[in-house]
């Protein structure tokens, strides 16, 4: 259920448009096994929205008519549909690149043996959350033993190539903040990462992202909790930087809910704000319309993409 949170009200941001549709970022459904306090989709363990067999065909389908490029998946924890596997062997067979938003741990769930090694064969490219990397901060923020997990799992997905230059196995990991605060430098702190990571426990990665805490879901309701959300927001409309709008992700991509239902981006999504046009836009409407050039929906939240260095799902914007 979403919690649509109504401070979030359209005040002064700039007018976009969309460029050319190269990204379709498919929400499988919100099913996930962690529980985290900054998600903005509210996923968790006892969530049953999942994408069907009809909307799963339409995807390839779009994938090849359109031919996009990027087919970015993500959940909840996206390798948890039963259909992940086959979707992934047929949108690489199409020549697409696949990206897995990955927290990591699920790849020590009960069977899920085998899923590293599935995602080295088809070149899947994974990005993967690891907010921190001191085990206080990560169990903090992800539940207790998160981090001795997900440090296993690079272990594991190491050991396959992945992060190691020249097997052409991209590992990418994503910082968000620990709290209502904008994210460091990208440059200083993926250093920081690096060193760390691979002095404590040899592990080797291509880049850190760093991400700005969405107010919504999870995370706007635990700062409405605290009397932080309109501090935040302030923080972030006071940080806007113009030169961000050049590059923030929703001019070339296209946010696809476990419905199959259209939204310039994952927060719009998350917030019930469609992608403008008439009714509800869907799947099946990109076989016939070309969305470039038309109108993005924006609110307050965008704020967050634009703040600073700015920061979308691919991490600061301007490195």
């Amino acid at each position: 259920m979403r919690a649509v949170l109504p401070f979030l009200q359209v005040t002064g941001f700039p007018a976009l448009h969309r460029g050319k549709l190269d990204t379709l970022q498919v929400n499988l459904g919100y099913k996930c096994n962690q529980t985290c306090l900054h998600c903005h989709v509210n996923a968790g363990p006892n969530r049953k929205e999942m994408m069907d067999e009809e909307t799963l065909e339409l995807i390839l389908q779009v994938l090849e008519a359109r031919q996009i490029g990027t087919l970015d998946l993500t959940g909840g924890a996206p390798e948890l549909h039963h259909r992940f596997y086959d979707l992934v062997g047929k949108a690489t067979a199409l020549g697409v690149r696949v990206i897995d938003r990955c927290n990591l741990t699920v790849l020590l769930e009960h069977g899920q043996d085998g899923l590293a090694g599935f995602l080295a064969i088809h070149k899947v490219e994974v990005v993967a959350s690891l907010p921190c990397y001191l085990s206080g901060n990560v169990d903090k923020q992800r539940g207790e033993g998160a981090f001795d997990k997900s440090i296993a799992a690079l272990l594991q997905l190491n050991a396959l190539g992945y992060g190691r230059e020249g097997t052409g196995l991209t590992l990418n990991l994503v910082y968000n903040p620990q709290g209502p605060s904008l994210p460091p430098d990208q440059v200083a702190l993926q250093a920081d990462y690096k060193r760390e990571l691979f002095e404590c426990f040899g592990i080797v990665f291509n880049q850190l992202f760093v991400i700005t805490n969405m107010p919504i879901q999870r995370f706007g309701s635990m700062l409405i909790s605290k009397g932080q959300f309109n501090d935040y927001m302030l923080l972030l409309k006071e940080n806007f930087a113009t030169a961000n709008l050049d590059t923030v992700m929703c001019r070339n991509l296209v946010s696809v809910d476990w419905q199959g239902y259209l939204y310039d981006c994952d927060f719009n999504q998350q917030l019930g704000l469609a992608l403008p046009g008439a009714g509800h836009p869907h799947l099946r409407d990109l076989l016939q319309t070309d969305l470039q050039g038309n109108l993005i929906r924006v609110a307050d939240h965008c704020h967050g993409c634009t703040a600073g260095q700015g920061s979308s799902c691919g991490g600061a914007l301007h490195n």
